[in-house]
């Protein structure tokens, strides 16, 4: 919604017209009759001489300062205008027009100053529409998603004839998981403007994050039918691949890659299939050819020392991890990553993965994530409980899990820590911290369930039992799921 939008042409009708029948006593009918016809006759420097003598005589009026707030923002003097509008309040601080005049002003600007006083407005007219609208996308600009669908919520049709509007709202509840809602807001979109692409796409992508990959696929077939660009095949792909058509899903990012070669997110949406379909040198390869174009795109480095992590080459991954960072320091994009390969290391050479992690957390101290490697690492020694070695543990544990509440696999090897303690009690209770976040959680399930026979209560043990039975099930068959294609990369000059 822009200045000379119909919302500025809205606001610009309510202050004209909120002129009639107005007049204050101080000046005479015949001069603000000869201003407002100036204004409505666009003829703003006529108005402005009118103004200055009518102010010189009635210097306290609020309605000349508004009207002269009016004629300056048609010259395109929006600083004068402002400060009218701005005068005009300190006279009267709910006069409606001024109010109305300088929240346009500042939201045209972009100026955060806007919300108060269209807040004011709404307070003075709790259904004025416009003042709505306006709060809505200055809200969605500052992220704040729930203030802005609250604002969205009551314009109804007004939105109609405000698409870019109507894709933040349908945006912002997409961001608030509120799927049904925005597929909603996305199909009427699509309905207003159906030769739009960027609207079909959007209704697709929200129809796939609401996990309905098929009413997607329909949506989005009119662009592949016909010829589409590299987002529109992009999307494609992640809705294939939740298809479970995998084969389409890499010949479509092949295509792509091939039509926009320079395109980072393609080469890495690869190397996600192929970590999900184990293979991992397949990922390598295709990474290999994007960093022959780009090879200074920090992306790239991190997802091919990903899939090295896999293969169990450890140096390269090491080695990518770290171009990684040197490449795009701001990110701390690594970090995970490197976890990732110390857990990977730990399981051949627990010395040097505890040594890789206690470098990392010397320069980040406070990294939950890293305490929670360095308190996994341990306890995978086995180390004996009232050792200095396994209080090394348990304290990293609990470091990891006050940093960062939300970190599960923490909470998981803190439970193991008080399990191999003879702390039963506690054990439990992480378990169950985990479970609150995730219920089929197969180790905390494991678990809480010898934490419950150590502690002598079994009635739940049963049920726990029967869950981990068939969260244990239902991991089978994700990964069937995924070792259910291989990918290859073609030889040069294959057509396959």
């Amino acid at each position: 919604m822009k200045g000379n939008s119909f919302l500025g042409r809205i606001c610009l009708v309510i202050l004209v017209l909120s002129l009639q029948g107005r007049m204050f006593g101080q000046t005479s009918n015949e001069r603000l009759q000869s201003i407002t016809a100036a204004l409505r006759g666009r003829d703003f420097q006529q108005a402005l001489q009118s103004l200055q003598s009518a102010l010189q005589e009635s210097p306290n009026n609020p309605q000349l300062w508004m009207l002269q707030g009016l004629a300056y923002s048609g010259t395109g003097d929006s600083k004068s205008a402002l400060a009218s509008y701005k005068h005009a309040l300190r006279i009267s601080p709910d006069y409606l027009p001024a109010l109305e005049g300088a929240a346009q002003l500042q939201y045209e600007a972009g100026s955060a100053d806007a919300i108060p006083l269209l807040e004011h407005v709404l307070k003075l007219r709790p259904d004025e529409t416009t003042s709505h609208a306006m709060l809505a996308v200055l809200a969605a600009k500052k992220g704040d998603c729930a203030m802005a669908v609250q604002h969205f919520s009551v314009i109804g049709s007004m939105l109609d004839s405000q698409p870019d509007a109507l894709q933040g709202y349908g945006i912002c509840l997409l961001k608030l998981e509120q799927t049904e809602e925005a597929i909603q807001v996305f199909g009427r979109l699509m309905t207003m403007q159906p030769n739009e692409p960027r609207f079909r796409q959007g209704l697709a992508a929200v129809q796939l994050a609401a996990g309905k990959p098929q009413d997607a696929l329909t949506t989005l077939q009119p662009l592949l039918d016909s010829s589409p660009n590299v987002s529109t095949m992009r999307l494609a792909a992640a809705i294939y691949e939740a298809n479970k058509d995998t084969p389409n899903a890499v010949k479509i990012l092949r295509d792509a890659i091939v039509k926009d070669p320079r395109q980072t997110a393609l080469y890495v949406d690869f190397a996600e299939i192929a970590m999900d379909h184990q293979s991992f040198q397949t990922g390598v390869e295709m990474i290999n050819s994007g960093l022959e174009l780009q090879p200074a795109e920090a992306q790239l480095y991190l997802a091919r020392g990903v899939l090295y992590v896999q293969l169990a080459d450890y140096e390269k991954a090491q080695a990518d991890f770290d171009k990684a960072e040197q490449l795009d320091p701001k990110q701390g994009m690594s970090a995970a990553a490197q976890g990732m390969l110390a857990e990977e290391q730990n399981q051949n050479n627990p010395e040097r993965a505890l040594a890789t992690v206690r470098a990392k957390l010397a320069k980040q101290s406070e990294d939950a994530f890293l305490w929670y490697l360095q308190a996994a690492i341990i306890s995978q020694k086995s180390p004996e409980p009232g050792s200095p070695e396994f209080a090394q543990g348990l304290d990293s544990a609990k470091r990891a899990v006050t940093l960062q509440p939300s970190l599960t696999v923490a909470h998981n090897v803190l439970a193991k820590y008080y399990l191999d303690s003879g702390q039963n009690a506690p054990a439990a209770k992480e378990c169950r911290l985990v479970l609150q976040q995730d219920p089929s959680d197969q180790g905390a399930l494991y678990h809480l369930v010898i934490a419950l026979r150590k502690m002598g209560t079994t009635a739940e043990i049963p049920d726990l039992l029967k869950r981990l039975a068939k969260a244990r099930q239902d991991a089978a068959k994700v990964e069937g799921e995924r070792n259910r294609y291989k990918l290859i990369v073609a030889p040069a000059g294959s057509s396959e």
